[in-house]
């Protein structure tokens, strides 16, 4: 299975204009005025049917986070495909999900590890994540709600569950959980993680694979 992930810019929920075109008149706030909550919204595609679900969170979207959407999306998908042995991810270098994030890295050899799973990763390089399958998903979702004024949650939440991509909508869940932040491990523990870890000569941030058993040699 090959799925697209992304955190898109943070939402402030208000009376905020956006931009835009509506059918009716709307006032709107400067954005002068603070914002009565913050959302950052966390999309994972799969690019080939165009499947997609999609997260709010109130708190820091961290390496913690997104990988517990990755692993609750793979729980979802091998419920009706318990063949999949192999994961593909494509992403950008964002600073919580990196090849070099050492959170990050030690969390989905957890997740190779307890499901079983091989999991390969490809970066799109500096400049060049607008290549990102997901950022097309997100493009969309940006028409979807263009001009609306988004005061409350529920209506954000609301908005994204009837956007369609690839005439499918997403699955949208609201994250209430607070994630820690700044959570890093020490060279020595490094050592434990990188020998699951197979990184491509020359590419060696971009592309790597996980395994769910040390890599040999």
């Amino acid at each position: 299975m090959r799925i697209s992930l992304d955190c898109k810019a943070v939402l402030g929920i208000g009376e905020f204009s956006r931009g835009g075109l509506s059918w009716t008149p709307q006032k709107a706030l400067d954005h002068d005025f603070g914002p009565i909550e913050k959302l950052t919204p966390f999309g994972i595609l799969e690019p080939k049917t165009g499947a997609s679900k999609l997260w709010f969170i109130k708190g820091p979207a961290t390496a913690d986070f997104m990988i517990d959407c990755v692993a609750e999306y793979l729980d979802q998908v091998k419920q009706t495909h318990p063949e999949i042995n192999r994961l593909f991810i494509n992403s950008d270098n964002g600073p919580e999900c990196s090849g070099q994030r050492t959170q990050w890295l030690k969390r989905l050899v957890q997740l190779s590890r307890d499901k079983n799973i091989l999991i390969q990763l490809a970066y799109y390089p500096p400049y060049h994540s607008k290549y990102n399958p997901v950022e097309r998903f997100w493009g969309v979702l940006e028409n979807h709600w263009c001009g609306e004024i988004i005061s409350t949650i529920d209506k954000a939440i609301g908005l994204a569950k009837t956007m369609t991509y690839k005439t499918i909508s997403p699955i949208v869940t609201l994250v209430e959980k607070v994630y820690q932040k700044g959570i890093k491990l020490t060279k020595k523990e490094m050592i434990d993680v990188e020998q699951f870890i197979e990184r491509k000569h020359g590419l060696e941030k971009y592309f790597f694979t996980i395994s769910p058993s040390p890599v040999l040699g």
